[in-house]
């Protein structure tokens, strides 16, 4: 996960009831209903109705968050709608950090929710407790851990942004290597994910990521005086897209391109910690961010909500959102747990020696 700092949010209010929610008991109908379980597994072991686990979750008063920097995808907006829907005080810590550090941190930060790249999920799911959200049917199978221990909630595409005034449009992610050109990567490959994925998709070639093709390209753009030193004005930073695009919104110089026609792409995933000091918002928090509302307000902040093509089928989506995300007819291509974890040991093997 890339460095993720503040930015404006406004807040947006929410209907109590998640659509899809099942119906409340009432003293009129005399259901009695089993008691409440804030570590169950689903809304309906747990709490049966929406209203119950929003009253527990209110009970517990607040919701730990870490690494959830303000201006990444939205979630200024998303955290201070949920705080104002339900009047739960959300605690942010390290925004900051990397998806290894939420891990490493869990022990003495206590956070209730992670928001992981999916290799340190897969590396981490005995520390989640499974919690299957209402729409868990919309989620794609390759996007969740079948047990409900994570599943995505937004993703993105590699794309290359760049200032139109210094340097043409590039067609490709060798163009960067030509003279004129100084390309920024947003962290360092060997520990931030957004950075390591820049590296890996200069590398595809045929629909193949081949983290050697990554580093020579690298090595090439810096021997050439291309790779920008730290400090540096930059004429290009490959990125996500969504981060890329943020920056064109607040900068009307700035433009995003995806180029060639295979594509990087990446989702970043949700899960609760098994020791949540506040199991019952964290469970609120989840069904909260896979309603339909809040996956456009990840549209808002042009990163591609895991539920896309189910709120698109239902007519739910936000067309003037989805159409101000980055245009490609690229093939996304994603790499699997063995390739990343392939990918990462090379880089970090080589990344000094080739690139410095």
């Amino acid at each position: 996960m890339t460095v993720r700092t503040s930015a404006t949010a406004a807040a947006v209010i929410l209907t109590a009831t998640i659509a899809g929610c099942s119906a409340p008991a009432t003293e009129n109908n005399d259901v009695k209903l089993p008691p409440v379980n804030p570590q169950a597994a689903s809304l309906k072991a747990g709490f049966s109705t929406m209203e119950r686990l929003v009253e527990t979750a209110r009970k517990e008063g607040s919701l730990t968050v870490i690494a959830l920097p303000r201006d990444w995808v939205n979630y200024g907006e998303i955290i201070d709608a949920f705080s104002d829907e339900y009047g739960i005080k959300v605690n942010q810590l390290e925004p900051g950090a990397n998806s290894q550090r939420e891990i490493e941190a869990a022990a003495s930060l206590k956070p209730d929710v992670f928001d992981l790249s999916m290799d340190v999920a897969v590396a981490n799911s005995a520390a989640f407790a499974p919690y299957k959200v209402q729409s868990w049917q919309d989620i794609p199978d390759t996007l969740k851990d079948y047990r409900g221990g994570w599943y995505a909630g937004y993703g993105g595409y590699m794309s290359i942004g760049y200032d139109p005034r210094k340097i043409p449009a590039p067609a490709s992610f060798a163009d960067l290597l030509k003279p004129g050109h100084s390309v920024a990567l947003p962290g360092d490959p060997r520990q931030a994910a957004a950075a390591f994925n820049a590296v890996m998709a200069t590398s595809l070639k045929g629909g193949e990521a081949r983290a050697e093709r990554g580093v020579e390209f690298f090595g090439r753009l810096k021997s050439s005086g291309n790779l920008a030193a730290k400090g540096q004005t930059a004429t290009a930073v490959i990125d996500w897209d969504y981060q890329n695009a943020e920056r064109a919104a607040e900068n009307g110089e700035w433009k995003v391109t995806i180029p060639g026609d295979a594509v990087l792409g990446s989702y970043y995933v949700q899960a609760i910690n098994k020791k949540a000091p506040h199991p019952a918002a964290a469970r609120l928090w989840q069904e909260f961010l896979f309603s339909d509302r809040v996956q456009n307000l990840f549209l808002k902040g042009y990163a591609r909500p895991a539920r896309m093509e189910a709120l698109q089928m239902r007519g739910t989506l936000d067309g003037e959102l989805a159409a101000k995300l980055p245009a490609t007819t690229a093939k996304p291509v994603f790499l699997t747990i063995p390739e990343t974890d392939t990918a990462k040991a090379y880089v970090q093997r080589e990344w000094a020696k080739k690139v410095g």
